[in-house]
C-alpha cells in the first residue's frame, strides 16, 4: 500500500463531507491532485470548493452512472474515494428512487470502472446500515455487527457496501470500506439537523426537535472523518472495513440545548415537531479497529468546541445558505416538521 497517491478522484466532492475531504487533502497533502466528480444536485455546491488552487483541484460535472464519462476520466488516476450519495432519510421516505439510482447503480458503475482501469477504490458509507440500538443497550456497532437497515436510504447504502465486498472477492478489486457516524461542521446542507437549528436561530425562528428528542447520534467533526478516510486509503488493508467514530454519543435534545446555549438562547426556546417514520433510536460506533491497527485518533474530542466553530461558520457564511433556507423550511412544513 503506497503512503500517498498522486491523482485521485473524489466523487461527491462538492457535497458536505466530500468537499471537506477535498479541503483536507489540499491542505495536508499538497502533492496530490484531486479530480472532483459531482453531479451538482441540490446537495452539491460548487462554492464548497471555490478558491482551492486550480492546479490541485479540477471539477468535472457529471453523473457517476455515466459510463462513458467514467471511461474518459478514470485513466491516469490511481485511486478513487466515493462520497457521492443521496443521503437524507426524510427524502428517501418520500421518494426512494433517486437513492437506488445513485447509491446502488452509481456504486456498481464505479466498481466496474475501477476494475477496468485498475484503480484503488475506497467506499464511504454510514453507520445507519447497522440499523439502530436500544437506548439502554451498552453495545456499540463494530465491523462484525450484522446489517439491519431501516430506511430506504440506509438500505441502499447497505446494498452498495455489499457490492463492494462482492467485487473485492470475485474480481480481486483493491477496495476498503468505512462506515462513519453523524458528521457536523462547515458546508453541511441546512436540511440536516445541526445546521437547520443554527440557521433557524440566526433567522429569528425557533429551532425544531423531532419526537421526544431522545434519539442518540454519535457525532464526529468532518475534519476527523477526513483524516480517518485518508488514513484508511493509504494504510488500510485491502478488503477490510473500518468504522469511524469519535465517541461522541449525544441525544438530540442535548445537542439542541448545546446549540441554544452556544447562540445565547434559553434552552427551552424551541418547538416540538412530529417524529419521522421509522426514526432510529440510537447509533454508536466502536472505532477501536481503526485506532489500533492504523493509529488514527480524532482531534475534535470537545463537542461543544467543535460546535462553536460550526456555529461561527454559519454566522460568517449567510450568503452560502440563505438562498435555499426558505425552500428547505417550506418542504419541512409540508410534512409537519
Amino acid at each position: 500500500m503506497p503512503d500517498t497517491y498522486k491523482n485521485i478522484i473524489v466523487t461527491g466532492g462538492c457535497g458536505f463531507i466530500g468537499s471537506n475531504f477535498v479541503h483536507y487533502v489540499v491542505n495536508n497533502h499538497p502533492e496530490v491532485h484531486v479530480t472532483v466528480l459531482d453531479k451538482l444536485t441540490y446537495a452539491g455546491n460548487e462554492e464548497n470548493i471555490a478558491g482551492l488552487p486550480e492546479d490541485k483541484v479540477e471539477l468535472v460535472v457529471g453523473d457517476i452512472c455515466d459510463k462513458k464519462l467514467l471511461d474518459e476520466i478514470m485513466p491516469g488516476h490511481d485511486a478513487i474515494v466515493h462520497y457521492a450519495a443521496e443521503s437524507h432519510n426524510d427524502n428517501s421516505i418520500v421518494d426512494p428512487e433517486p437513492f437506488l439510482h445513485t447509491n446502488v447503480e452509481g456504486t456498481y458503475c464505479l466498481l466496474e470502472a475501477c476494475k477496468k482501469y485498475d484503480v484503488r477504490y475506497h467506499h464511504v458509507s454510514t453507520d445507519e446500515v447497522y440499523g439502530d440500538l436500544a437506548l439502554d443497550d451498552p453495545a456499540r456497532f463494530t465491523e462484525e455487527t450484522p446489517y439491519n437497515p431501516s430506511s430506504p436510504y440506509s438500505s441502499t447504502k447497505a446494498a452498495s457496501d455489499l457490492l463492494v465486498r462482492a467485487w473485492t472477492r470475485t474480481y480481486d478489486l483493491k477496495t476498503t470500506i468505512s462506515n462513519c457516524s453523524n458528521n457536523y461542521g462547515p458546508y453541511q446542507h441546512i436540511e440536516k439537523f445541526i445546521p437547520r437549528q443554527i440557521t433557524n436561530i440566526i433567522c429569528g425562528v425557533k429551532p425544531k426537535l423531532y419526537g421526544d428528542g431522545l434519539n442518540v447520534r454519535d457525532w464526529i467533526h468532518t475534519e476527523d472523518h477526513s483524516s480517518a478516510v485518508w488514513t484508511i486509503l493509504t494504510k488500510g488493508k485491502i478488503g477490510e472495513t473500518y468504522l469511524i467514530g469519535a465517541d461522541g454519543e449525544k441525544n438530540n435534545i442535548d445537542v439542541l440545548h448545546a446549540i441554544l446555549r452556544g447562540m445565547g438562547k434559553d434552552e427551552d426556546e424551541f418547538d416540538w415537531v412530529k417524529d419521522r417514520p421509522g426514526h432510529d433510536r440510537r447509533y454508536a460506533i466502536d472505532s477501536a479497529k481503526l485506532r489500533r491497527e492504523l493509529g488514527w485518533k480524532p482531534q475534535y474530542t470537545d463537542f461543544e468546541g467543535g460546535l462553536a466553530k460550526t456555529i461561527q461558520w454559519y454566522r460568517d457564511n449567510e450568503a452560502w445558505w440563505r438562498p435555499v433556507k426558505e425552500a428547505t423550511e417550506a418542504k419541512y412544513a409540508k410534512v409537519g416538521q
